[in-house]
């Protein structure tokens, strides 16, 4: 995660937890607004979600990247045996492009249980910017869904290495 544009140290992610609920639904209420306007749907899922469901998703895997104590970006990781299903990856509106979603996505990656085999996501087939971003890293789409007005692009990259 060193040398990210616009980060000359290392980007380090920190553990969040359901006291940081109120920030992560602010941050990803931001950064879906550009998908939703894309979609020319607001109703997504990410936009609709309450402090609650946001305090119960923050119960398990969840990291932020902080700068000058802001958060700025947010994933989660829900694991169902060898499978890692990451979400809600957001990065705040002003620091996108930066190289924070990459650098999170990546640590997920690397900071994920030791029995995740294989990594899952998706999102709008819209998502210019997203599907770049998870191709560049090596997730291949595996089939899309509908959703009202467009469909979800699915991916799948199977893990590099488990850690030792």
């Amino acid at each position: 995660m060193v040398g990210q544009l616009g980060h000359p140290s290392p980007v380090k992610p920190l553990r969040l937890g359901v006291a940081d609920a109120g920030e992560v639904l602010t941050l990803q209420r931001a950064a879906y607004v550009t998908e939703a306007r894309a979609h020319a749907d607001f109703d997504l899922p990410p936009l609709l979600e309450t402090l609650e469901e946001t305090r119960a998703a923050l119960e398990s895997l969840s990291w932020g990247i902080r700068e000058s104590g802001r958060l700025v970006a947010s994933v989660r990781l829900t694991v169902t045996g060898k499978v890692g299903v990451i979400g809600r990856l957001v990065v705040a509106p002003d620091r996108q492009g930066d190289g924070l979603g990459g650098a999170l996505l990546r640590a997920v990656e690397e900071l994920a249980p030791a029995p995740v085999t294989v990594f899952r996501l998706f999102t709008g087939s819209k998502s210019v910017g997203p599907l770049h971003l998870y191709a560049k890293h090596g997730y291949r789409e595996t089939h899309r869904t509908p959703e009202h007005n467009h469909e979800l692009v699915h991916l799948e990259k199977a893990r590099v290495h488990a850690p030792g």
